[in-house]
């Protein structure tokens, strides 16, 4: 498919998944990740690993070294919650970080910079949300994806970096990290298997847009010779309540747990989903993984790895 690439936090959940189709397809990889969230048994074998943060002084010589022909970076801070708790350390991570690589990108003259953005805390509570919508974060970690989304297109009109930035939904698959606050479904799977209580925030109200994660990565594999300079929503254009969500993993179990309803927590939107007719159109991209069938390959991975 392609020469070279780095991809950042490819020891993590989506990375991991992007850096093995990278390799299916014979590409060189880099992975770069602190392994702060990622894990090494993520590490796909056939790629070249450097335990590096994103915000150390040597990143631009790394890359340099490398001369990657493009560059995916997911590495993130990904937490809201978090984000609302710690916003500099937020900001540190998700945009400082992404600056130097945008920095060390420029220098390097990759040909493409691809970067993880957010759909689901990007534009605030709206249904349906199409790109041309003015963005109204709620979060820290919203504005600092939005903030890395100009930064692109400034180094574009001023650099000549392309990019292409993607807006997922709420990506879910194996892999997730169950013990996290960020990842319902790996959470979910993790107390059906478990049998653990659990609590449903917002009265199981809240919508979100849930995406499978070999179709995110299918959506990062299009980007690399389609929408330069462009911004592309990547979820399903569906709405699914989180109790829907796990009425259809209790019953994937088989289990009986009945969840505890609380109000919705500080800083969490009501409701979000996403309008994909732009990445269809012009990505050629749509997902082709539904909820039922994604979830139940999900909680399969899960029933393997947390019986261990």
């Amino acid at each position: 498919m392609m020469n070279k690439a780095i991809v950042t936090g490819g020891a993590g959940f989506i990375g991991s998944h992007l850096v093995d189709r990278l390799i299916s397809e014979n590409s060189d990889v880099i992975i770069i990740d602190n392994l702060s969230t990622g894990k090494r048994e993520n590490i796909n074998s056939k790629a070249e690993f450097i335990h590096k943060d994103i915000r150390d002084e040597d990143i631009s010589s790394i890359i340099k070294s490398y001369t990657p022909d493009y560059i995916f970076h997911l590495a993130a801070q990904i937490d809201v919650r978090k984000s609302l708790k710690e916003p500099l350390w937020d900001e540190n991570i998700n945009i400082q970080g992404t600056l130097n690589l945008l920095n060390a990108a420029s220098l390097a003259k990759v040909k493409k910079f691809i970067f993880a953005s957010t759909g689901g805390a990007i534009y605030g509570e709206v249904e349906n949300a199409a790109e041309e919508r003015i963005p109204r974060p709620l979060s820290p970690y919203g504005v600092a994806k939005l903030t890395c989304e100009h930064y692109l297109r400034v180094y574009s009109e001023w650099k000549g970096l392309s990019f292409t930035a993607l807006r997922y939904g709420n990506v879910y698959g194996p892999r997730q990290d169950p013990l996290g606050e960020a990842g319902v479904v790996g959470i979910f799977c993790k107390h059906l298997i478990l049998g653990e209580g659990l609590v449903l925030y917002g009265y199981g109200e809240m919508i979100r847009d849930y995406v499978f994660v070999s179709d995110v990565v299918e959506a990062n594999i299009k980007a690399v010779e389609r929408g330069d300079g462009e911004i592309y929503n990547i979820g399903t254009g569906k709405a699914t309540s989180v109790k829907e969500l796990f009425n259809i993993l209790k019953d994937i179990s088989g289990g009986n747990i009945e969840p505890d309803y609380r109000e919705a927590r500080e800083g969490e939107i009501h409701e979000i989903w996403l309008n994909i007719t732009k990445a269809s159109k012009e990505l050629d991209w749509e997902p082709k993984v539904s909820l039922k069938e994604g979830l139940s390959l999900a909680y399969k991975w899960f029933q393997k790895h947390l019986s261990r």
